[in-house]
């Protein structure tokens, strides 16, 4: 069994964010009707090339209610009409909002979305009434510009951690 490195980074005030625009050819919207099946399949058509299952495998009960629960928020991203991405943001204490997961599908890698995306997840964080902090985690599992996009977006590391994998 092999190792990873776990970064837990945060930011503590919207004047930290770097922000990217949005690029023009995507169009994000809020699933404002909560649907465990929908984050389901976002989950894993986003996850399965870096190794998401932890939550196929758990509970599924639980991960309904959270999903369904007001402290859960999901956007997905269009580009021309297909899906190119999403985001969920959670916020169970009413101001401490998690960028739970965020990602783009394997075509869409590569062609200048995620900063833009990251931005917008961002945003959307930050325009929760009531938030103080976002935060957010990601391994060295994940896409080999993940930290670095998050760190240019203004987000600095506050733990690190090895755990297996």
């Amino acid at each position: 069994m092999g190792e990873q490195v776990i970064w837990y980074l945060e930011m503590r005030d919207p004047d930290a964010h770097r922000a990217r625009a949005l690029p023009k050819t995507l169009n994000v919207v809020e699933c404002e009707i909560p649907q465990f099946e929908l984050n389901r399949f976002l989950y894993r058509l986003i996850g399965a090339s870096w190794q998401w299952d932890e939550k196929l495998k758990g509970d599924q009960d639980a991960w309904r209610a959270m999903i369904e629960s007001d402290a859960h928020r999901t956007f997905v991203a269009y580009d021309r009409g297909a899906i190119a991405g999403y985001f969920e943001l959670y916020r169970p204490d009413g101001i401490n909002v998690e960028i739970l997961y965020f990602g783009l599908v394997a075509e869409f890698i590569g062609r200048g979305l995620g900063a833009g995306l990251l931005s917008h997840a961002i945003d959307q964080a930050w325009r929760w009434a009531g938030t103080e902090r976002v935060w957010l985690h990601t391994c060295s599992l994940d896409h080999p510009a993940a930290l670095e996009n998050y760190q240019k977006r203004g987000f600095t590391i506050y733990d690190e951690e090895i755990a297996p994998c």
